[in-house]
């Protein structure tokens, strides 16, 4: 089984404090709440790496990670409903669009969606915010085990309608549960492989 090594590196409110781009980095991104810390401490096998809440919008910093020393793992502060106010959330949203448009060793952003819940609007315009901005992404489904198989590949098949109604092809998609430890595997092994790519130039 894949495991990496991986270790906190430095929270930051402006891309003026980012490790040097000198590593490839992949970006975690979703909504409040949608269990991306739980994904990521599931990726890192360290259920305290990453600060999990039930307060949507915890994550106000984007955090960086070092995975084996040789790539980055950033966690961008969950948009949506946070539990702040407005100029907050607004910051939060102009950290994470500057992140987007500055970082040049973005190989893959995973954007975060859970499984349970029909397309949400602000989901959907954030993936055609990246894909005019040409920001190569993959979908990472969350909180699968809280639904039965097929209502899960519904639900799937469901959003990725709504999405070819504004985007000429489905990304990369994963199927992950943070509770079961489904797609570790799969994510990792993904990463890896556009690491060699990374690599390679």
């Amino acid at each position: 089984m894949l495991q990496p090594d991986i270790r906190f590196l430095i929270s930051s409110s402006s891309i003026h404090t980012f490790p040097a781009a000198d590593k490839p980095e992949y970006a975690f991104a979703g909504r409040s709440n949608v269990g991306k810390s739980s994904l990521l401490n599931m990726i890192a096998a360290n259920k305290r790496l990453a600060h999990t809440s039930q307060t949507p919008g915890k994550t106000q910093l984007i955090n960086h990670f070092i995975a084996d020393q040789s790539w980055y793992i950033a966690d961008l502060p969950g948009y949506g409903y946070a539990r702040v106010s407005k100029g907050t959330r607004k910051e939060f949203n102009r950290l994470i669009q500057n992140y987007v448009l500055s970082r040049t060793n973005l190989v893959c952003l995973f954007v975060l969606i859970d499984s349970r819940l029909e397309p949400q609007t602000i989901d959907l315009d954030f993936i055609y915010w990246l894909g005019v901005n040409q920001v190569p992404i993959a979908l990472v489904f969350t909180k699968t085990d809280k639904l039965a198989n097929q209502q899960l590949q519904r639900n799937i098949d469901h959003f990725k309608r709504v999405l070819l109604q504004g985007w000429t092809a489905i990304p990369p998609v994963f199927i992950t549960s943070s509770v079961s430890r489904v797609g570790k595997e799969e994510l990792l092994k993904y990463i890896l492989h556009l690491n060699e790519q990374f690599k390679t130039g």
